[in-house]
């Protein structure tokens, strides 16, 4: 069953020279993990931002994003609060900025099931110290009493992760949940929700600019640039022969998780900016491959090769090439 879906979603801002999304479309299924994957400023956070609803201000907002079937763009207040509250939930990448650092983490965590749901103050704290000890916190009680200052950064974002879970909704949109953690507690953190989405057969958005990373958890990888989806296929696939060249780039110039580090390879140049267009393919500029008065002139769409899509001109030629 599909939990999300995006289809042909474009979110352009004025002043700006280029759309923030650009006809954007992939599906979340349940039980799924999808992972969106570029550097930043390619809209991955916008991207995931839509799946609630919440777009840039001043934005112009065309397609659609269906969340179990609800269409969020336009949506009614009534409709956006329904989906908010028991369909799907966002976990940001800095803890701290998610919690108020005056309340106590059990406030956090019981608000939304008695504001929201009409749940009592005994069994709100109650579910909140079971989700507290899902997440791995020892001694959870304890931490509904302390304040987040009180807290790691790991525990933090396992405090995150449990409010994420309190109205058990059925998809997750995880925007770079790991990034202000150090190596070991990442591992730690990706687990949990690993554990945590098969035990509850959830819907997954991974958003992170790490493709081993993205790698290590999902089932199928987008790699986004400048607005655009230019690649997607099942992980085994896109690691064993990336189409686009930025994809290849992406995987060359990342250290792997475990094993022996091979000499990386930098993408030359910078990503193109809001206030830059060009007619023709965006990463053209930063491509070696890239064809004059071809490539600089229309920009690829994205159509399938093999198990995967590709948003490249030159895909099946360069496909052949590394296959010889």
């Amino acid at each position: 069953m599909t939990l999300l879906a995006y289809e042909g979603l474009r979110v352009t801002l004025p002043a700006m020279a280029r759309p923030v999304l650009d006809g954007i479309g992939l599906r979340v299924a349940a039980g799924e993990v999808v992972a969106l994957v570029g550097e930043s400023g390619s809209g991955k956070s916008v991207t995931a931002r839509a799946a609630l609803g919440l777009f840039p201000q001043g934005a112009e907002v065309g397609g659609r994003v269906l969340v179990d079937g609800t269409d969020l763009v336009g949506a009614d207040p009534a409709n956006l609060r329904d989906v908010r509250s028991d369909k799907a939930a966002m976990i940001y990448q800095d803890p701290r900025a998610a919690i108020n650092p005056v309340r106590r983490v059990g406030d956090f965590l019981t608000e939304p099931l008695r504001l929201v749901h009409g749940w009592t103050k005994t069994r709100a704290e109650r579910r909140a110290a079971e989700l507290l000890d899902a997440v791995g916190l020892p001694d959870p009680v304890r931490h509904l009493g302390q304040y987040p200052h009180e807290l790691s950064g790991g525990m933090l974002q396992r405090v995150v992760i449990a409010a994420a879970l309190t109205t058990e909704p059925k998809l997750l949109l995880c925007d770079e949940p790991t990034t202000a953690l150090d190596v070991s507690t990442q591992a730690e953190i990706l687990a949990i929700l690993g554990r945590l989405q098969r035990e509850r057969g959830l819907g997954l958005l991974l958003i992170t600019h790490d493709i081993e990373l993205a790698a290590s958890v999902s089932d199928r990888i987008h790699v986004m640039y400048a607005g655009r989806i230019v690649e997607t296929a099942p992980v085994a696939e896109l690691f064993s022969a990336p189409r686009h060249p930025y994809t290849a780039g992406l995987l060359g110039s990342s250290p792997p998780l475990t094993g022996p580090v091979a000499r990386l390879t930098p993408i030359p140049g910078a990503p193109m900016g809001l206030l830059e267009s060009a007619p023709g393919c965006a990463f053209a500029p930063r491509c070696r491959f890239a064809e004059p008065g071809r490539c600089d002139q229309s920009p690829p769409e994205l159509t399938p090769h093999g198990p995967a899509e590709v948003a490249c001109h030159r895909a099946a030629e360069l496909t052949r090439q590394e296959d010889r």
